[in-house]
């Protein structure tokens, strides 16, 4: 059933602005010890408080070396539909900050049947690979990095990457000097055991995933990840809470969380954007249209649990075990 993290209290040590939209974040623990172990793809929740004590918790991927673990590193992209977490990131934190994280959780590692591991990162999605590609270096794996972004200015982290131990490892694509990144091209050349990544804008994910499903790549061949919430679609309907017996009406472009929340009922759920299995609830009756990355395709089919953060129900009514 749902995961459970456990807090820790950070602080914030470094901040840099690495593009005019991208900081990154140097994070060490409060009481001085070392972090928790991690590996390349993991992401943390980190929660923050407004001054009027409005609480954001959002999903982040570490980009530090995995086998540094004094302090962390995750890059944060002011989104310009900012649901107030990437807004405070960039206009209040600051050295010094004080705030709470959660052990690390990974659910877009590198798949050790893979002979080869291409990787491909768009904007902001390049963040989980930096810790990848210290551990595919470090254990002698085939890899590649491709990375496309929209202009130089918006390319975090490229000269890190060009000057670096992965620079014969890195292919860069700046879109505005007309470097297109020709997915049929990559994906078409792969051999038998090679795997793809993918992390970025929605766009590039299902274009990678449908170049995949052309080409005849089984699906487990694909791995992608990205922390955005899908959009709340669908009509409404009626959600039952079998412990109580209330019935809510979930309204056509609002999350389950959201009436439940109205509904003033309580229910643990750390991120809200599908990804941490906080809010994981047993579905009783009906089946759930599922929009997270936290379940498996077979935990999905077996419609057995749901997120409520981001998932909605398949019908007119869904009764829950709440």
């Amino acid at each position: 059933m749902a995961n459970t993290y456990q807090m820790l209290a950070a602080r914030v040590i470094g901040v840099e602005q690495v593009t005019p939209l991208i900081k990154r974040f140097t994070l060490v623990r409060q009481d001085g010890k070392l972090l928790p172990d991690f590996t390349g793809g993991s992401h943390i929740i980190v929660q923050m408080k407004d001054a009027d004590g409005r609480q954001h918790s959002n999903a982040y991927s570490l980009m530090s070396d995995p086998r540094q673990t004094a302090s962390y590193q995750i890059g944060v992209r002011l989104e310009e539909q900012s649901k107030g977490g990437s807004a405070f990131m960039h206009q209040q934190v600051e050295v010094g900050t004080e705030l709470m994280i959660s052990t690390p959780n990974n659910l877009f590692a590198i798949d050790p049947k893979a002979g080869r591991h291409v990787l491909i990162a768009g904007g902001i999605g390049i963040t989980p690979f930096l810790s990848q590609v210290y551990e595919l270096r470090d254990s002698g794996a085939d890899y590649q990095l491709h990375y496309a972004f929209r202009s130089p200015e918006h390319g975090a982290f490229q000269d890190e990457l060009s000057a670096g131990p992965h620079a014969d490892r890195t292919r860069l694509y700046a879109d505005s000097l007309g470097q297109s990144l020709n997915l049929t091209e990559l994906m078409g050349a792969l051999a038998s055991d090679a795997h793809v990544y993918v992390c970025g804008p929605k766009p590039l994910i299902d274009a990678v995933i449908a170049t995949g499903k052309q080409l005849g790549l089984a699906d487990d061949r694909v791995h992608w990840e990205q922390f955005a919430a899908a959009p709340v679609t669908g009509g409404a309907f009626t959600l039952v809470l079998a412990k109580s017996g209330q019935e809510l009406r979930v309204e056509a472009g609002m999350s389950i969380l959201k009436a439940i929340e109205k509904a003033n009922v309580d229910v643990e759920c750390l991120c809200r954007e599908g990804v941490c299995g906080t809010c994981e609830t047993r579905i009783l009756e009906g089946e759930a249209a599922h929009n997270d990355q936290y379940l498996s395709d077979d935990e999905k089919a077996a419609q057995q649990t749901m997120m409520i953060c981001v998932s909605r129900a398949r019908g007119e009514r869904l009764v829950l075990d709440l």
